[in-house]
């Protein structure tokens, strides 16, 4: 058996430090042959930077994934081309820096990692998700044995669908954007593991990381504020697939959460 840790939605500084206290122990108590974590809001709860990519993998993280914060932190687009295990969304458009995909080796099975972008409430420019993920299994036919796929995405009907679409075809499609752990964990019915929402990496006393009243107060006035990342109830949420490499099918998909103690 394969067995994956994905960590949603890394927020700001809590984010980084609860992945950094308990991956390494993770890792081992769990038997995880492959963490992958979701980054995309990492820098202050909005974008990545070289640095904080690099304490992540050094703290045990194997593939860091993006959204649609991508590009939020000045200098990412130069610094995104020297990490061979961060890929950005694969159905930007194909002028953009950085890799459309990642792969990494665990117990001898060659795992592709990748994420698409959802259109439905984001605005982003990005092609279609569905049509994306396909020309993404044909360009990595032959080059990997198993497929991961994030869709990063508003719209829980539009993750759903994805992963109807790929069953049988991918080991997982995991959602994230949304930074709400949904309870939809199953493997579908052709053998991919599949969860709408894997939650949100930091401060769950707070709006989706955010300090509470600003964010009450926009939807009161309507006024601009700066939304600091919260710091009470720090959580790590994830998602657990086991994947068995001989019959390519996945046979367990289990949301994971740890709190900071």
């Amino acid at each position: 058996m394969l067995k994956i840790l994905f960590i949603g939605d890394i927020v700001g500084r809590p984010g980084r430090d609860i992945v950094a206290a308990e991956v390494p122990r993770l890792r081992t108590e769990l038997g995880l042959d492959v963490v992958i974590a979701n980054a995309e809001n990492a820098a202050a709860g909005a974008g990545i930077t070289g640095a904080i990519a690099r304490s992540l993998l050094n703290a045990g993280v194997d593939v860091i994934t993006l959204g649609d914060h991508v590009w939020d932190q000045r200098g990412w687009e130069t610094e995104i081309g020297g990490f061979e295990r961060v890929c950005r969304p694969a159905n930007l458009p194909a002028a953009c820096p950085g890799r459309d995909h990642v792969v990494v080796e665990a117990k001898g099975v060659r795992l592709a990692v990748l994420t698409v972008l959802g259109r439905t409430y984001l605005n982003l420019k990005a092609e279609c998700p569905f049509l994306s993920a396909d020309a993404m299994l044909a360009k990595i036919a032959g080059a990997a044995d198993a497929v991961f796929v994030e869709i990063h995405a508003e719209a829980t009907s539009e993750k759903q669908a994805l992963g109807r679409h790929l069953d049988g075809r991918v080991m997982a499609v995991v959602g994230t954007h949304t930074h709400v752990p949904t309870a939809d964990a199953a493997v579908l019915p052709r053998g991919t593991a599949f969860l709408c929402d894997a939650g949100m990496t930091g401060p769950y006393d707070s709006i989706l990381g955010r300090e509470v009243a600003p964010v009450v107060g926009r939807f009161l006035d309507g006024m601009p504020r700066r939304f600091d990342v919260a710091e009470g109830d720090v959580r790590l949420s994830g998602v657990v697939v086991e994947y068995d490499p001989g019959t390519r099918r996945a046979t367990r998909c289990e949301l994971v959460t740890v709190r900071k103690t």
